[in-house]
């Protein structure tokens, strides 16, 4: 750009809510949404009943929004138990059409139900949405046939995507299960095989964590707007725990009914509790400064493939492979060695006991037990009351404008809110503001169809074509989904109350009061909204680490324990990061102040990483590091949480952290010093 120019260029956090993601296109989805959208109307407008159709179609239309799981059994879950809280939701809303005061107050205390039981889980988080958003339907159009049609309908609409997505089930090319674990193989070949520019520095961090010194001033003054790129070890790792995290939630979501019963579920188990010391050999080989030689990745691909495969072909998919090995020269090669050949043993393994597997989850509790520890969790929850009463706030107050200005009766308002105010799908004032430009380009595609084509058959047409664009485009944004879903719900509701290009400019309007009623009364209104999470929850997670520290030296704690911890401080350390990402789509200052915290996140990585590599060399000939040495180390790291929790602003230091240049510690040591001079105490 010009330089005359430059001051009129946008600011870096609007570029960054309005730039797309990159996403592969779900050509099954894409073909299941043209069916289950179009298939409804038509079926209605054969029989001369197109508002039937249509209410159908809408119910379709919010179970292609939930069909986001790969295994089968997960989109039973995702697509089935909302739509019967959509049900509930649509009844509700119909019964209290027209009623005044009692419909501002049922869709208020629906609103509060709805934000309270989405912070349980994903699915109850499409559950809630569509809970109130369905109610506000039915408070808001006239639905027809008895009070029942409508929830039979809708809730039909939802099932026949999940049939349409049953129905490939005989012609699956392989167990999603046993593809998500192939894929963490996978994965950890690519972090082996990973390099990064890290090498060892001095006490004060200087080149030992990558982009974690290069951060400007210590007070994160001249901080950039975006956090530099992760080097290609670091954006490996996160790709492992991701793919770490998918593998055991689809195995986990299946265990409570087929653990001890299920050959292929104990299977997949033990191989990927398998390729757990592989992950965490990783780090102390990454810390040796030597690359691994190519055969290593390239072993864990073929193994990789072996899973792949299935059990009938795994030993000899092993076989090929044959491990030739380089022989390990050091610590770090023998770490990586003997869990390498322990992962091709029980990869080619092909009955395994249930009960000789390293079982590092345990056993969930039975539903029941869940469900009620979930409804104790949510009751008692601050965080969900809270959810729950800025919701219920912004609904009240939407129904409240419109039953008393003399406006057409508009749910538009309410259901803007309902989409906006999500912030466990993102940051609430950029999907305000992406809504809002969502709308104007849907309304002008929703302006030509209801203009141009004539009500009738010609609707099949429009939605083969506008129902796919759903599904493509939700991946890449919500303001790209919010223009997908616009015309569509324009012209299935326009075959309700036959309002024409009437809507048009009314609802442009109502999704700007929507998005504004979502950020003064759900936004700016609680601190805690657009007040950055990212540095509590880090210091929780170095508080963990601390203890992690402890574990892995001296305290008694079991392998499977320690492993579990090194887990949940990684899924934490993910929670941050995604925090992060939300963060960074707010206006100055609130964004601003984010990007100060991220080289601390890269930091405590990698002192989980240098422990994990110290524990590991330890555990294969180095001498052990001296108990005091430990707890000088473990002093700084809870020295550090006390600085993250205290300061609003970072404040480095150079820490004294000096030992013995030979110890296992030096890397940790080196990685400690490297945090405490971005954040610690003033």
């Amino acid at each position: 750009m010009p330089p005359e120019f430059a001051g009129l260029a946008p600011p870096a956090w609007l570029l960054r809510t309005l730039r797309p993601q990159r996403a592969a296109v779900n050509r099954a989805a894409v073909v299941r949404a043209a069916v289950a959208m179009t298939l409804p109307l038509a079926v209605g407008l054969a029989v001369g009943e197109p508002a039937y159709g249509a209410l159908a179609s809408m119910g379709a239309l919010s179970g292609v929004i939930s069909d986001t799981a790969d295994a089968y059994r997960m989109r039973i879950l995702n697509i089935a138990v909302p739509q019967l809280l959509g049900a509930v939701g649509v009844t509700l809303g119909a019964l209290t059409y027209g009623h005044g005061w009692v419909t501002v107050g049922t869709l208020t205390a629906v609103a509060l139900v709805s934000g309270m039981i989405s912070s349980i889980g994903a699915v109850a988080s499409v559950s809630g949405l569509l809970l109130l958003l369905n109610a506000v339907i039915g408070a808001g159009l006239p639905l027809p046939g008895a009070w029942w049609a409508a929830p039979v309908l809708m809730a039909g609409g939802g099932l026949l995507v999940l049939l349409l997505a049953l129905l490939a089930w005989p012609l699956r090319s392989g167990v999603p299960e046993r593809a998500a674990v192939a894929d963490t193989y996978r994965a950890v070949a690519d972090l082996l095989a990973a390099h990064d520019s890290a090498s060892p520095g001095g006490p004060d961090g200087s080149g030992s964590t990558g982009n974690a010194g290069s951060t400007g001033s210590p007070g994160g003054r001249d901080l950039p707007d975006a956090p530099d790129a992760p080097d290609a070890y670091d954006a490996a790792r996160h790709a492992v725990t991701r793919s770490l995290n998918q593998s055991y939630d689809l195995i986990l979501a299946r265990r409570a009914r087929h653990h001890g019963r299920s050959p292929e579920l104990t299977r997949l188990l033990a191989q990927l509790n398998a390729i757990t010391p592989v992950v965490e050999a990783a780090p102390a080989a990454r810390l040796s400064g030597r690359p691994l030689p190519e055969a290593i990745p390239a072993a864990v691909r073929g193994l990789a493939d072996a899973v792949a495969a299935g059990p009938t072909a795994a030993v000899a998919a092993v076989a090929a492979v044959e491990l030739r090995l380089p022989a390990p020269t050091s610590e770090a090669t023998r770490a990586v060695d003997h869990a390498l050949r322990h992962a091709a043993e029980v990869v080619a393994t092909p009955d395994i006991d249930p009960q000789a597997i390293d079982d590092r989850l345990g056993r969930p509790a039975a539903l029941g037990v869940r469900a009620a520890r979930a409804a104790r969790d949510v009751a008692l929850s601050g965080a969900s009351w809270r959810y729950g009463l800025r919701l219920a706030l912004c609904v009240g107050i939407a129904q409240v404008l419109v039953s008393t200005v003399p406006v057409p009766r508009s749910y538009w308002v309410a259901l803007t809110i309902t989409f906006v105010l999500k912030p466990d799908l993102g940051s609430v004032f950029s999907r305000a503001l992406l809504r809002a430009v969502g709308t104007v380009a849907g309304l002008v595609v929703a302006a030509a169809v209801l203009s141009q084509v004539q009500r009738g058959w010609w609707d099949l047409a429009v939605l083969l074509v506008l129902a796919p664009l759903i599904p493509a485009l939700t991946p890449r944004g919500y303001g790209y989904q919010t223009a997908a879903i616009t015309p569509v719900i324009l012209l299935l509701s326009d075959n309700l109350n036959h309002q024409g290009t009437g809507l048009i400019l009314p609802r442009l309007l109502d999704s700007l009061t929507g998005c504004a009623i979502a950020l003064v009364a759900g936004y700016l209104l609680w601190p805690e909204s657009w007040h950055t999470r990212v540095g509590t929850r880090l210091a929780d997670a170095v508080e963990d680490t601390a203890r992690y520290v402890a574990s892995a030296f001296g305290d008694g704690t079991e392998p499977a324990a320690r492993a579990r911890m090194r887990r949940r401080i990684y899924r934490d350390l993910s929670v941050v990061r995604t925090e992060f990402q939300r963060a960074l789509t707010e206006p100055p200052p609130t964004g601003r102040r984010a990007a100060a915290w991220w080289p601390l996140v890269v930091a405590v990585e990698r002192i989980v990483d240098a422990t994990t590599a110290a524990r590991v060399r330890v555990g294969h000939g180095a001498p052990p590091p001296d108990p005091a040495e430990v707890e000088h180390v473990i002093a700084h790291i809870r020295e550090l949480t006390e600085g993250i929790r205290r300061s609003a602003v970072l404040v480095g230091v150079r820490a004294d952290l000096t030992g013995p240049a030979d110890s296992v510690l030096e890397p940790l040591r080196q990685e400690v010093a490297a945090a405490r001079a971005v954040a610690s105490p003033r």
